[in-house]
This record gives structure tokens, C-alpha cells and sequence, in this order.
């Protein structure tokens, strides 16, 4: 190996393209740090890849070829498995006699060229190109298909790529430069994502292949089957960006990728959960321009918007947010201290775990690892003189109570529970172990609120629902009469679904003294659900209906995220 390695630098030598010295100094250089001869005479500028790529082939008696605008047919490409091609950074060229010509970078690495034979079952004939040429052909012959351009997305993630050396030391398994492909495969596939607007990705291993899945407007979309052999690569990788220990495998893991792509900048929170087949990973996708929402984009009607206005401009009291996980609960509380952020405010947030960074709140996260905890936040946060405080989420009786206190003395307090409905809220408060006399004098409103996804804008079309989809929703054939139902037909705009984005529907209730005094008495749900109904509230059911009239979604959207109770 290294007297090819010096034979092909005689090449360039005698062609006056090095200098004996310069030689030395780019061998000194690889002895240094441990790169290829060929990667430390372009690091040093002595030579360029193409006169370096030249030389090797000359050498070793091989085609050289500049792969910048050749085209290879498609029958030829098939040949090679993308998978393959990735992995090995190798393209077919051409099928001649038999044999197959291969373009690879480095003609000295046999067991490439054995590899290769044995999967491909052909003879190998390798032909050179330099790297950055080959891998970008791969992402023009394999890529057209899957995403509009491959090329421009690997360009955004110049910024971002980490570099690769800085974790061989920390690798228990050091990898060499055959792992590349898989940093922009997991750099691909967050691109990709975001691309699409997914706020999830996926990925979970089975007996013979990886999923890959990502979550868009709420509905997982099945994308591609890595071989199941990336899994550990991939995972080493997204460990490396996210910061988590990649020799821990039995655990679950949590960390956090900062990422900037096309200029914008994202969070990912990534979850680790070992399954039965492997390490199983989540990563949440939050987009920091998405918290700058403002009110009038979480979709409420006209009278929900002014009530909502009304109530978060109190001077005191708690207003709760309620819902299922991912029913944008926490984008709408962000969305109300966007409103309530000046500067004579002062406004103290506890998370767990801070998903957004807002400028001009001061966020606390909990820790439960060293005992800081909901409860343990609010009480250090009172003595900070807020205005405003956000409790992520109210879980057990401590948390509770202390929120109910901290709104008795005076701060707005906002927080999340897991209830169906507005009316439910009072009736967890006191099961949690809340005074009904304290629940009463302090909750000033509970919404509730569901995501529903919207008509795209541009393939939408006027629509007949379907008989049992209008008995399901218990219209009446006056509002089925005035309506204008759409339904997107499918477009690139909307990637053939139909829906593009999403919006809140609401359900709120404010607590007026009939109702405070309905609670002091424990009243059950139902009666506080009627008594509200007939003070003006609108049901989840009936908010969705109204946009389902109007043609912002469909019948069948709203049907499957909230049904119709009969006994209301």
C-alpha cells in the first residue's frame, strides 16, 4: 500500500507538478494527523484532486473520467442498488462484455472491489473519478425521484455538517471514510422532513430493515427502508449531533440537535427507547419561526378570539389549556405570552422540557434528577416578583395547589392539563386533591382545543359529503343546505393529500358565579357542560362543524377528532 501510494506521487513528481519537498512535507502531514496522501496534498494546495485522481490511474493502468455532465442510462444505474452506491460511494458506469465498470475514488481498496463482486455477482472493473464528483452523480441518478433536489439540499447542510474526525476519538469503533454517506444520509433525511413540514421523524428497526417515518399535519407517512445494517451508523450519528453517549445502547436517551437549514434555524429533540430490535429513535421537530404565531392564526372564531383577548389581558387567576398530546396546547400558550412579552412585564415560564426559546421570558427547566421539580420551580419563581407565569403542565395535587396559590396572590397563571373537554378540567382539579372552594375562586377559563387539518389551499373543490358522515355530525338539513363543503383533491402543493397545515379548534369555557358555585358544590361534568352550553359555549364538535361548513376542512377530518354526544 505505501509503495503505490509513492509510486503514483512519482507521477506527479515528474511532472512537475510537486516538488520532492513538497512530498515530504505532505507525508509529514498524514503521519500527523492520519489522512490519506491524497487528502493532505489537496489540504496543503500542491496538487488538485483531478492531477491527483490522474496519477492513480495512470498507475494502476485505469480509466479516469470527469463525471461532471456524463449521464449514465437508467438500466445501468439499476444495476447498482442505491443502498449500495451510498454506502460505498461507487457508481456503475457501464455493462461491457460482462463485466461491470464501477467508478470509485480509491482504486486501492480491495475489499470494496470483493464486496462488490460478491453482491453485485459481476466482475468488477473499476474506473476513477474524484469523490465529491462521484457522490454528488449518486444524489443526481438516485435522488430525482425522491426529493425535487438533492444537490441544493446538500449544499444547505454545509453549515451544519459536524466534522467527522472530532468523534473517531470518542468512537468505541473508529470509522473511516466509508461512514461519510451516512452523515448525509441522516442529514438527508432531516432535510428532507423539514421539506415536507413533518414535526416528527421516525425511525425504528425491524428484523430485516429500518422504517423511516415522518409525521405530517398529525398523519405518519411511511418513506424509506434503509438496509437494516445503516441502523448503528445511523444512530452513532444522530447520537454525535444530539450529544448522547453512544456507547449506552440498554437505556433510554434523550438530547437536543441544533440545526440550520436554508437559513432557518430547528431544534430537534431526540428520543432513545431500546426496543427488543434495537435502539428506537423519535425526533421532534420544532421550528423556532413557528412560536412567533400570533392569535389570529391558531384559527379561533370572531367571538372565541375576543374572549381570548379578554382573558389573558386578567391581572390574576389561571386559564388551563386542555387536550391530548399534540393538540398544539403548548403553540397556543406561547402564542398568548408572544401577546402579553413587553418589556413592563415580567414573565417566568416552567417546562419540562423547554421545546421553544422565547426572547424575553425567562424559562426554567425542570430537572427531575436533582429534585427540581414543577412544585419546587413555582415556589423559588414567586419569589421573583413575575407578572405571568406558565406551568407546563399541571400533574399532581403539590402542583396544583401551588398554582392555585400563586393565582390567589395576584399572577396570571397559565398551564395544560390532560382532559377531553373544558368542563372535565374542574372536575380533575378537584380529583387531584384541590379545595372546590379554591378551583372556584381561582380558574378564570379552560379552553379545550384539537388540531384539524386544513383544505389545501390550491387543489381544493367544492364536495358532497356522505350521508352517514352528515347523520354523524348531527347537522341540521338548514346548515347542510347553506354550506360550502371542499375537499383537496391532491397536488405537489399538499404532496398528494389533500390537507396542507392544520388549525386549532376551541371549546371555551369561562367561569361566571353560576358555575363557580356549580363547582363549589361538585357538581358533576355533565350538568357544568350544560349550564356553560346554555351561557354560549361552543363544543369542540360544533367549532369543527362551523369550519367544516365553511370549507376550511372536511366533515371526515372533524368527525375523527371529535364525535358527536348524543345526550348533549
Amino acid at each position: 500500500m505505501a509503495k503505490s501510494r509513492g509510486d503514483f506521487t512519482d507521477i506527479l513528481v515528474r511532472r512537475q507538478i510537486l516538488s520532492p519537498d513538497q512530498l515530504e512535507e505532505a507525508k509529514g502531514l498524514q503521519q500527523a494527523t492520519g489522512v490519506k496522501l491524497q487528502d493532505a496534498l489537496t489540504k496543503l494546495e500542491y496538487a488538485t484532486m483531478d492531477q491527483i485522481m490522474t496519477a492513480i490511474a495512470e498507475f494502476h493502468g485505469l480509466q479516469f473520467i470527469d463525471l461532471t455532465d456524463v449521464t449514465i442510462p437508467a438500466a445501468v444505474v439499476e444495476l447498482v442498488p442505491e443502498s449500495v452506491a451510498r454506502e460505498n460511494i461507487v457508481l456503475p458506469l457501464a455493462q461491457e462484455n460482462g463485466a461491470l465498470k464501477i467508478i470509485m475514488s480509491d482504486p486501492s481498496d480491495f475489499d470494496t472491489v470483493q464486496k462488490l463482486q460478491f453482491i453485485l455477482n459481476k466482475d468488477i472493473q473499476p474506473v476513477l473519478a474524484p469523490r465529491e464528483q462521484i457522490i454528488e452523480a449518486i444524489n443526481r441518478h438516485y435522488g430525482q425521484s425522491e426529493t425535487e433536489s438533492v444537490d441544493s439540499m446538500l449544499a444547505e447542510f454545509t453549515d451544519t455538517a459536524i466534522d467527522f474526525t472530532e468523534t473517531e476519538s470518542t468512537s468505541s469503533n473508529s470509522f473511516d471514510e466509508s461512514d461519510a454517506p451516512v452523515v448525509k444520509l441522516c442529514n438527508l433525511i432531516i432535510q428532507e422532513a423539514v421539506s415536507l413540514r413533518a414535526s416528527d421523524i421516525h425511525i425504528e428497526p425491524f428484523a430485516d430493515r429500518v422504517r423511516i417515518r415522518y409525521r405530517i399535519d398529525g398523519i405518519l407517512v411511511e418513506r424509506d427502508s434503509p438496509p437494516r445494517r445503516l441502523l448503528a451508523p445511523m444512530l452513532s450519528r444522530l447520537k454525535i449531533m444530539g450529544n448522547i453517549d453512544i456507547a449506552e445502547k440498554r437505556r433510554p436517551q434523550d438530547g437536543r440537535i441544533k440545526m440550520s437549514i436554508g437559513g432557518k434555524h430547528f431544534d430537534l429533540r431526540v428520543s432513545l427507547l431500546p426496543t427488543n430490535m434495537g435502539q428506537s429513535c423519535v425526533m421532534r421537530i420544532l421550528d423556532r419561526a413557528s412560536i412567533q404565531v400570533s392569535i389570529k392564526d391558531l384559527g379561533f372564531a370572531e367571538d372565541d378570539y375576543r374572549r381570548f383577548q379578554t382573558i389573558i389581558k386578567r391581572p390574576n387567576g389561571i386559564f388551563l389549556v386542555t387536550g391530548p398530546t399534540g393538540s398544539g396546547k403548548t403553540t397556543t400558550l406561547y402564542a398568548a405570552l408572544n401577546e402579553l412579552n413587553r418589556p413592563d412585564r415580567k414573565i417566568i415560564t416552567a417546562e419540562d422540557p423547554v421545546e421553544y426559546y422565547l426572547p424575553g421570558v425567562n424559562q426554567v427547566e425542570v430537572k427531575h434528577k436533582i429534585g427540581l421539580d414543577f412544585a419546587r420551580i413555582i415556589r423559588a419563581m414567586l419569589r421573583q416578583a413575575p407578572n405571568i407565569i406558565l406551568v407546563g403542565e399541571i400533574r399532581d395535587r403539590e402542583t396544583a395547589e401551588i398554582a392555585v396559590q400563586a393565582s390567589l396572590t395576584g399572577h396570571l397563571v397559565f398551564s395544560t392539563l390532560h382532559t377531553n373537554d373544558a368542563p372535565s378540567a374542574i372536575t380533575r382539579l378537584i380529583d387531584i386533591g384541590v379545595q372546590p372552594f379554591l378551583v372556584a375562586s381561582s380558574v378564570i377559563a379552560i379552553m379545550a382545543q384539537r388540531l384539524v387539518r386544513i383544505v389545501c389551499p390550491k387543489c381544493k373543490a367544492p364536495d358532497e359529503p356522505s350521508s352517514a358522515e352528515l347523520k354523524a355530525s348531527g347537522l341540521t338539513p338548514d346548515q347542510i343546505k347553506n354550506a360550502t363543503f371542499m375537499r383537496g383533491r391532491g397536488c405537489g402543493h399538499c404532496n398528494h393529500t389533500g390537507f396542507r397545515g392544520r388549525k386549532g379548534i376551541f371549546e371555551m369555557m369561562r367561569l361566571n358565579s353560576t358555575i363557580r358555585e356549580m363547582t363549589f358544590k361538585r357538581e358533576p361534568t355533565q350538568t357544568i357542560r350544560r349550564q356553560s352550553r346554555l351561557l354560549g359555549m361552543r363544543t369542540l364538535l360544533e367549532d369543527g362543524l362551523n369550519k367544516a361548513l365553511t370549507g376550511i376542512t372536511t366533515l371526515d377530518e372533524v368527525l375523527s377528532t371529535c364525535h358527536h354526544d348524543s345526550s348533549l
